[in-house]
């Protein structure tokens, strides 16, 4: 009779039980069109409870209504900081006391040539882009901790990595080159604490900033000589790298900026 023990059976492997949200708490800005709309809806679909946020709030209203139940309509100008602070309040209401996300995807851009761009514009860029964002973050930091950690997804551009000229986006650029290495740093702070800080740069999209381009044959041939891929990105192709950075698929990943640019950054 034999005296060995039996083999243990290992669990079965589930690679895509990382990507989960369930019982997760996120936020979302920029929240009622275009890629926020999108990225409220992957959350959704991943299993958070998620907080939508924009200054038009019949479209997050009609978003709620699309999605069911989980999603918390709450109308806020990123730019005024007690809307700022009321989001975060509610989101941690909504949670019960927990805040798990927060994808800091609102912004604005102008486009003017340089030396004539308005200094005021050029303040108001920064002002909701950057200081915004970075205010949002410091905010979702405490109850994120008090939740056991979190993760912080900043939406840059790949304009934060390279020039945008012959598109005149001095403003733009700067704002979003200040969030890839505000991004580091604050990765780089918060890591051990449990706060992990990341960014997606996203290139050419369809949406409400990019709309003149498309049916401009000039802009659409630009953007294909651009991009290697030659065309411009579809918004379910950033559904990847934003529950990737917004899961535990990504919990040794901190302080990065990934490109989702159909290779423009990378000639």
């Amino acid at each position: 009779m034999s005296t060995d023990a039996p083999l243990a059976t290992a669990p079965p492997l589930d690679p895509f039980a990382p990507f989960r949200l369930d019982g997760k708490v996120a936020i979302v800005t920029g929240a009622s069109v275009g890629l926020g709309r999108r990225f409220a809806r992957v959350l959704h679909a991943a299993g958070a409870t998620v907080v939508v946020a924009a200054r038009r709030e019949e479209l997050l209203v009609e978003l709620a209504g699309e999605l069911g139940d989980r999603v918390v309509p709450v109308r806020a100008d990123v730019a005024v900081e007690a809307d700022r602070r009321d989001l975060v309040d509610r989101a941690v209401e909504a949670g019960g006391g927990r805040l798990d996300v927060l994808v800091n995807n609102a912004g604005i851009s102008r486009i003017a040539n340089a030396e004539t761009e308005d200094f005021e514009q050029f303040r108001q860029v920064v002002d909701v882009n950057l200081n915004a964002l970075f205010h949002l973050c410091q905010l979702s930091f405490p109850p994120m901790v008090d939740s056991g950690g979190g993760t912080i997804v900043n939406i840059s551009s790949m304009l934060g990595l390279v020039a945008a000229t012959p598109v005149k986006q001095a403003s733009y650029c700067a704002s979003k080159g200040a969030v890839v290495n505000l991004t580091r740093e604050l990765g780089a702070q918060w890591g051990r604490k449990g706060v992990r800080v990341n960014a997606i740069a996203p290139g050419w999209f369809r949406s409400e900033m990019t709309e003149a381009m498309w049916g401009d044959d000039a802009s659409e041939r630009y953007v294909q000589r651009g991009a290697p891929l030659g065309r411009e990105g579809e918004e379910h192709e950033l559904d990847g790298a934003l529950l990737f950075l917004a899961s535990d698929a990504s919990t040794y990943v901190v302080g990065q900026t990934l490109a989702v640019d159909g290779g423009w950054t990378a000639v």
